[in-house]
């Protein structure tokens, strides 16, 4: 037997509770390894008056040449936030070294679309940095977009509210996943995250062509990091060969009680979610 082992393709951000500095103590709760792949390093996140942030896209060929040199192999990878199209290209050529070029089983490409939220998307995805994030979704295994992310993937307008019925959920992940299908003939797995059902709030799940939904009560406010704390959970868990319900079931309670904990103590919004209170309660 051997541990399970994850790629984070991701920025490290000093405070804020976010990306890699989320997701690395989270899936080692869950006893699998984490190995961080940086795209930038900030000192904290976007959300905060002042930052210093250093743009790692110059290094990360030569990084990625070391883990080759060093015949790294991965049960996952997990990608994140992508500053620029270059970035996105380097990603792509991980992908080609990493995952197809793996003889016997491949490792599973969970794709975190970090690109807005809320029915906007953040400032630095031009239209043209949006046209080549769609480049991922021909290698995805699991896709975790919110409702803004998965209507930018396939170009259509955002419910006014963000309100949307399942069928119209269904409809969506059934147009992202044939961007896989028409690629290789392969299914992809989609969770569409953070949708409003009034006082609940709703992951809807999409595999093997048949939609779920799952709620439960919505709770508190939002706090930076929460997006980066769910698919960590889910990546872990999948790479575990867990079932994506249980992933997903599993992540949105750690969030809940996360939540309740963080609003307790009055954590303003951009200091992120004080998940650290649960980290032995993860299996």
């Amino acid at each position: 037997m051997q541990q399970k082992r994850i790629a984070l393709i991701n920025d490290i951000t000093g405070f804020g509770r976010c990306s890699i500095a989320v997701e690395l103590p989270l899936i080692s709760a869950l006893k699998v390894q984490a190995c961080p792949f940086p795209t930038a390093i900030l000192s904290a996140h976007t959300g905060f008056s002042e930052y210093f942030f250093d743009d790692y896209t110059k290094s990360m060929h030569s990084y990625m040449a070391n883990w080759q040199k060093l015949h790294l192999q991965f049960d996952g990878i997990l990608t994140g936030f992508l500053g620029s199209e270059q970035q996105i290209d380097i990603v792509v050529d991980f992908i080609k070294k990493f995952k197809l070029a793996v003889p016997g089983k491949q490792p599973l490409l969970i794709v975190d679309p970090v690109m807005g939220d809320n029915g906007r998307l953040y400032a630095s995805y031009t239209p043209k940095l949006c046209q080549e994030m769609k480049k991922l979704l021909t290698h995805a295994d699991v896709l975790t977009p919110n409702l803004t992310e998965a209507c930018n993937l396939i170009d259509i307008k955002y419910p006014a509210g963000g309100l949307i019925s399942n069928d119209a959920l269904y409809s969506i992940c059934q147009n992202l996943a044939a961007r896989r299908k028409d690629y290789d003939g392969q299914n992809m797995k989609i969770i569409i995250t953070g949708i409003s059902r009034g006082q609940n709030i709703g992951n809807y799940i999409y595999e093997n062509d048949l939609g779920k939904m799952i709620e439960s009560a919505r709770t508190g406010s939002e706090h930076s990091g929460t997006g980066d704390a769910f698919v960590a959970i889910v990546a872990a868990s999948l790479v575990k060969n867990e079932s994506i319900i249980a992933a997903v079931s599993k992540a949105a309670e750690f969030i809940r009680k996360s939540l309740l904990y963080t609003e307790s103590l009055n954590i303003p919004w951009n200091e992120g979610l004080c998940f650290e209170e649960y980290l032995t309660t993860l299996k």
